[in-house]
């Protein structure tokens, strides 16, 4: 068990970068088992997550070897899911994408149910009713899923039952593996979407559409090459930075922001007061994403009359919603969050009570926020939840005074070696072993 030791209300300073991104990271290893050759993937996040999609990989036969921010991967000359390590597959949820990724090489497997985030109840069932179209009979168990493929076929038209990014990655690497022509559709075009997609390109997949709802996938039957590929930066990392800036009232320029996945954010802090400049524009090392740095300037802010809520991509990113709920804590007047995605997360967002906030729980969904706040120190445990615990260590480090936030496995899940990070910026935070 881990901690971390806080004395807030320091005005941070300098520079910190963006690092490789965590969602896109979990897909492309999923997809590195449709490789049976060599795969390299460079800028992967050094998180926890990571580390369980490992422990997965190698118990099912695949040589992970690690080096700094790099990964290659080398498949045994036979995947077995029988041995998956349970325990490790069970601590993330996007372990589900197994289920397609080995769909091109195994007829009969199981998969452990998958874990990660505690935010109410997750269906599966998009997932389920994408892959049935294919073909792929997935029968929950108690748990996990048995899967039975007799044969696979192409789709003319998937629609997909909900837009998500976790199911339309499940959605792309099942049709990758088909030969022919498949239709996507109400596909998101989300970050860790494109990456994927971009990735499978890399292995010579032909995909039309991407950055749409609509994804034309040409499939084929074998995948033997060579592959490296840079992953693009994070833009929830970037916002965390970001909302970290506003509430410490900082100077602070965050570098490699993958600006696309980040516009409407600042087009609500910008409409709220909040001031920033580009101050440089680039590409990011896998020359598709565009990369700008965003200075920081502290600002008054005043809260928007509209409601703050998330929507598929190009909408306001889902799991960059809950930073909102600190800045908002820095605005003058009443602010309304609506988070209708998840039924348990707004509830951690009043957890930032303890820390001085006027927080107003509406409903599951719903939360209704006074500010401007005062934050002061306390003692607090972490959800399990990665961005409801991210946003207490945000509040904390705005908060004069001594902060204890307790089992920071959750924020482990998501982000590298951050205490360094932070000191590196002028935080005064420690990580301590209990």
């Amino acid at each position: 068990m881990q901690y971390f030791d806080i004395t807030g209300g320091k005005k941070l300073k300098g520079t910190i970068s963006v690092n490789g991104s965590k969602n896109a990271a979990v897909a492309l290893l999923a997809a590195s088992v449709i490789n049976q050759d060599v795969t390299i993937l460079h800028n992967v996040p050094q998180i926890e997550e990571v580390n369980r999609w490992i422990e997965v990989l190698t118990s099912i036969g695949m040589h992970v070897e690690k080096s700094g921010a790099t990964l290659t991967l080398t498949p045994a000359k036979k995947i077995t899911p029988d041995t998956i390590d349970i325990q490790a597959a069970e601590r993330t949820r996007s372990a589900i994408m197994l289920i397609s990724a080995l769909s091109g090489q195994h007829k009969k497997y199981f998969i452990p149910q998958a874990g990660g985030c505690k935010l109410g109840a997750r269906t599966i069932r998009p997932h389920l009713f994408a892959l049935e179209k294919y073909g792929i009979v997935i029968t929950p168990q108690k748990c996990g899923f048995e899967i039975k493929i007799d044969a696979l076929h192409p789709v003319e038209s998937n629609v997909l039952y909900e837009s998500g990014d976790t199911v339309t990655e499940t959605a792309i690497m099942a049709a990758a593996q088909i030969p022919g022509k498949t239709t996507i559709k109400m596909a998101t075009s989300n970050y860790m979407v494109q990456d994927l997609c971009f990735f499978l390109e890399e292995l010579g997949v032909k995909i039309n559409g991407i950055g749409t709802t609509t994804l034309e996938v040409y499939g084929k039957k074998n995948f033997k090459k060579k592959v490296e590929y840079t992953i693009s930066e994070d833009p929830i990392e970037a916002m965390f930075f970001l909302s970290l800036a506003i509430t410490t009232k900082s100077e602070l320029t965050v570098k490699r922001c993958p600006i696309e996945f980040l516009e409407l954010e600042l087009l609500k802090l910008e409409k709220m007061g909040q001031q920033y400049e580009i101050i440089k524009k680039y590409r990011s090392y896998n020359k598709r994403t565009q990369l700008v740095d965003i200075k920081m300037i502290p600002s008054k802010l005043t809260a928007l009359q509209d409601k703050i809520h998330a929507l598929p991509f190009p909408g306001l990113n889902m799991d960059n919603l809950p930073f909102f709920v600190p800045i908002a804590m820095m605005a003058k007047g009443k602010t309304l969050i609506h988070d209708w995605v998840y039924e348990n997360r707004a509830v951690y967002f009043t957890e930032l009570n303890r820390l001085g906030g006027q927080t107003t729980l509406i409903d599951s969904h719903r939360v209704e926020i006074t500010g401007p706040t005062k934050f002061h120190g306390a003692d607090l445990t972490s959800p399990p939840a990665l961005r409801p615990a991210a946003i207490m260590l945000v509040a904390m480090l705005g908060a004069k005074g001594k902060s204890i936030l307790r089992d920071v496995y959750s924020i482990n899940r998501g982000y590298e070696n951050l205490q360094e990070r932070l000191r590196s910026i002028g935080a005064d935070i420690t990580l301590v072993e209990e």
